[in-house]
Protein backbone atom coordinates (compact mmCIF):
# COMPACT_ATOMS: atom_id res chain seq x y z
CA UNK A 1 0.00 0.00 0.00
CA UNK A 2 1.30 3.33 -0.79
CA UNK A 3 3.27 4.73 2.21
CA UNK A 4 1.91 8.28 3.37
CA UNK A 5 1.88 7.45 7.17
CA UNK A 6 5.43 9.36 7.33
CA UNK A 7 4.64 12.81 7.32
CA UNK A 8 8.17 14.01 7.75
CA UNK A 9 8.85 13.26 4.15
CA UNK A 10 6.00 16.20 3.24
CA UNK A 11 5.51 18.20 6.47
CA UNK A 12 8.64 21.01 6.78
CA UNK A 13 9.36 22.89 9.24
CA UNK A 14 10.22 26.23 9.42
CA UNK A 15 11.91 26.63 12.65
CA UNK A 16 14.29 23.54 13.72
CA UNK A 17 11.80 21.06 16.06
CA UNK A 18 11.88 17.62 17.24
CA UNK A 19 11.01 15.79 14.31
CA UNK A 20 8.21 13.84 16.10
CA UNK A 21 6.11 17.09 15.91
CA UNK A 22 5.83 17.22 12.26
CA UNK A 23 5.33 12.81 12.37
CA UNK A 24 2.35 13.31 14.38
CA UNK A 25 -0.62 13.54 12.30
CA UNK A 26 -4.38 12.38 12.15
CA UNK A 27 -4.93 9.62 9.76
CA UNK A 28 -8.41 7.78 9.01
CA UNK A 29 -7.14 5.00 7.24
CA UNK A 30 -6.84 1.83 9.79
CA UNK A 31 -5.88 -1.59 9.12
CA UNK A 32 -8.91 -3.40 11.63
CA UNK A 33 -5.59 -4.81 13.51
CA UNK A 34 -6.31 -4.88 17.48
CA UNK A 35 -3.94 -2.87 19.75
CA UNK A 36 -1.98 -4.49 22.22
CA UNK A 37 -2.89 -4.68 26.06
CA UNK A 38 1.45 -3.10 26.46
CA UNK A 39 0.57 -0.34 23.17
CA UNK A 40 -2.79 1.08 24.89
CA UNK A 41 -1.19 1.21 28.21
CA UNK A 42 1.96 3.05 27.12
CA UNK A 43 -0.21 5.77 25.09
CA UNK A 44 -2.12 6.41 28.69
CA UNK A 45 1.13 6.70 30.65
CA UNK A 46 2.35 9.32 28.25
CA UNK A 47 -0.55 10.93 28.87
CA UNK A 48 -0.37 10.35 32.65
CA UNK A 49 2.83 13.17 32.04
CA UNK A 50 1.02 15.70 30.85
CA UNK A 51 1.00 19.12 33.05
CA UNK A 52 -1.95 20.31 34.75
CA UNK A 53 -2.59 23.11 37.20
CA UNK A 54 -1.85 22.31 40.99
CA UNK A 55 -0.81 19.23 39.46
CA UNK A 56 -4.85 18.68 39.32
CA UNK A 57 -4.24 15.76 36.53
CA UNK A 58 -8.19 16.53 35.23
CA UNK A 59 -7.99 14.34 32.37
CA UNK A 60 -10.01 10.76 32.54
CA UNK A 61 -10.27 8.26 29.86
CA UNK A 62 -12.49 6.00 28.88
CA UNK A 63 -11.81 3.38 26.15
CA UNK A 64 -13.78 0.07 24.54
CA UNK A 65 -11.91 -2.54 22.20
CA UNK A 66 -13.17 -3.39 18.85
CA UNK A 67 -15.31 -6.71 19.87
CA UNK A 68 -15.35 -5.91 23.37
CA UNK A 69 -18.89 -5.86 25.73
CA UNK A 70 -18.73 -1.82 25.65
CA UNK A 71 -17.43 -1.36 21.62
CA UNK A 72 -21.93 -1.52 20.29
CA UNK A 73 -21.61 1.66 23.02
CA UNK A 74 -18.82 3.43 21.96
CA UNK A 75 -19.27 3.46 18.61
CA UNK A 76 -22.92 4.21 18.68
CA UNK A 77 -22.13 7.75 20.11
CA UNK A 78 -20.58 8.59 17.33
CA UNK A 79 -21.66 10.87 14.32
CA UNK A 80 -22.26 9.07 11.19
CA UNK A 81 -19.64 10.51 9.45
CA UNK A 82 -16.86 9.07 11.78
CA UNK A 83 -18.79 5.70 11.95
CA UNK A 84 -18.09 5.37 8.26
CA UNK A 85 -14.10 5.12 8.98
CA UNK A 86 -13.83 4.07 12.86
CA UNK A 87 -15.29 0.64 12.09
CA UNK A 88 -11.39 -0.05 11.69
CA UNK A 89 -10.11 1.16 14.90
CA UNK A 90 -9.39 -1.18 17.45
CA UNK A 91 -10.04 1.09 20.21
CA UNK A 92 -12.16 4.11 20.97
CA UNK A 93 -11.59 6.59 23.59
CA UNK A 94 -14.02 9.49 25.61
CA UNK A 95 -11.91 12.08 26.85
CA UNK A 96 -13.36 13.65 30.26
CA UNK A 97 -12.26 16.31 32.39
CA UNK A 98 -12.61 17.34 35.93
CA UNK A 99 -14.09 20.32 36.40
CA UNK A 100 -13.41 21.33 39.75
CA UNK A 101 -10.31 21.23 42.13
CA UNK A 102 -9.71 18.41 44.19
CA UNK A 103 -8.56 20.02 47.15
CA UNK A 104 -11.29 22.40 47.22
CA UNK A 105 -14.15 22.37 45.34
CA UNK A 106 -13.98 25.46 43.36
CA UNK A 107 -13.85 25.69 39.50
CA UNK A 108 -11.14 24.91 37.43
CA UNK A 109 -11.27 26.98 34.67
CA UNK A 110 -8.43 25.26 32.38
CA UNK A 111 -9.46 21.52 33.13
CA UNK A 112 -10.23 21.71 29.57
CA UNK A 113 -6.73 23.41 28.68
CA UNK A 114 -4.97 20.65 30.57
CA UNK A 115 -6.78 17.45 29.35
CA UNK A 116 -5.97 18.98 25.70
CA UNK A 117 -2.23 18.59 26.81
CA UNK A 118 -2.91 15.13 27.53
CA UNK A 119 -4.50 14.16 24.35
CA UNK A 120 -1.27 15.72 22.73
CA UNK A 121 1.39 13.86 24.87
CA UNK A 122 -1.02 10.22 23.87
CA UNK A 123 -1.47 11.76 20.19
CA UNK A 124 3.07 12.04 20.20
CA UNK A 125 3.71 8.75 21.51
CA UNK A 126 1.15 7.13 19.09
CA UNK A 127 3.06 8.93 16.63
CA UNK A 128 5.94 7.66 17.90
CA UNK A 129 4.76 4.13 18.08
CA UNK A 130 3.30 4.11 14.31
CA UNK A 131 0.24 4.13 15.15
CA UNK A 132 -3.10 5.87 14.44
CA UNK A 133 -4.42 8.64 16.85
CA UNK A 134 -6.94 10.64 15.56
CA UNK A 135 -9.18 12.98 17.69
CA UNK A 136 -12.48 14.04 16.99
CA UNK A 137 -15.19 16.33 17.86
CA UNK A 138 -18.09 14.58 16.17
CA UNK A 139 -19.84 12.75 18.30
CA UNK A 140 -23.09 13.05 20.94
CA UNK A 141 -21.65 14.28 24.19
CA UNK A 142 -25.30 14.11 25.85
CA UNK A 143 -25.85 10.34 24.94
CA UNK A 144 -21.97 10.23 25.77
CA UNK A 145 -22.82 11.40 28.95
CA UNK A 146 -25.95 8.87 29.62
CA UNK A 147 -24.45 5.76 28.32
CA UNK A 148 -21.05 6.08 30.09
CA UNK A 149 -22.80 7.15 33.49
CA UNK A 150 -20.38 10.33 33.80
CA UNK A 151 -21.13 12.83 36.72
CA UNK A 152 -21.82 16.27 36.64
CA UNK A 153 -18.53 17.08 37.48
CA UNK A 154 -17.28 16.28 34.41
CA UNK A 155 -16.79 17.73 31.19
CA UNK A 156 -17.08 15.34 27.89
CA UNK A 157 -14.48 17.07 25.78
CA UNK A 158 -13.64 14.41 22.38
CA UNK A 159 -13.64 10.85 21.47
CA UNK A 160 -10.07 9.60 19.90
CA UNK A 161 -9.46 6.76 17.39
CA UNK A 162 -6.94 4.71 17.66
CA UNK A 163 -5.31 1.84 15.46
CA UNK A 164 -2.87 0.38 13.20
CA UNK A 165 -2.58 2.27 10.14
CA UNK A 166 -4.60 0.95 6.67
CA UNK A 167 -4.89 1.28 3.04
CA UNK A 168 -6.05 4.73 2.26
CA UNK A 169 -7.67 3.14 -0.78
CA UNK A 170 -10.20 1.30 1.71
CA UNK A 171 -11.39 5.19 2.84
CA UNK A 172 -14.63 6.44 0.62
CA UNK A 173 -13.64 8.54 -2.25
CA UNK A 174 -14.25 12.14 0.13
CA UNK A 175 -12.47 10.58 2.45
CA UNK A 176 -9.28 9.11 0.42
CA UNK A 177 -8.81 12.84 -0.66
CA UNK A 178 -7.95 14.48 2.32
CA UNK A 179 -5.67 11.38 3.64
CA UNK A 180 -2.58 13.42 3.26
CA UNK A 181 -0.96 15.41 6.44
CA UNK A 182 -2.17 19.19 6.29
CA UNK A 183 0.23 22.01 6.80
CA UNK A 184 -0.04 24.57 9.50
CA UNK A 185 -0.42 28.71 9.66
CA UNK A 186 3.29 30.25 9.73
CA UNK A 187 3.99 31.38 13.32
CA UNK A 188 3.82 35.21 12.34
CA UNK A 189 0.23 34.09 12.25
CA UNK A 190 -0.12 32.72 14.96
CA UNK A 191 2.29 34.48 17.73
CA UNK A 192 3.23 38.32 18.17
CA UNK A 193 5.01 40.30 20.58
CA UNK A 194 2.48 42.79 22.26
CA UNK A 195 -1.03 43.49 22.44
CA UNK A 196 -3.51 41.68 20.03
CA UNK A 197 -2.54 42.48 16.28
CA UNK A 198 -4.20 39.50 14.53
Amino acid sequence: MPNLFDATKVRKADHPINPLFLKRWSPRAMSGDGVSEQELMTLFEAARWAPSTYNEQEWRFLYARSGGADWKTFFGLLMEANQVWCDKAAVLVVVLSKKTFTHNGKPNPVHTFDSGSAFENLALQGAEMGLVVHGMAGFDRDKTRAALNIPDDFSVEAMIAIGKPGDPASLPPELREREKPSDRKPVAEIAREGPFSF
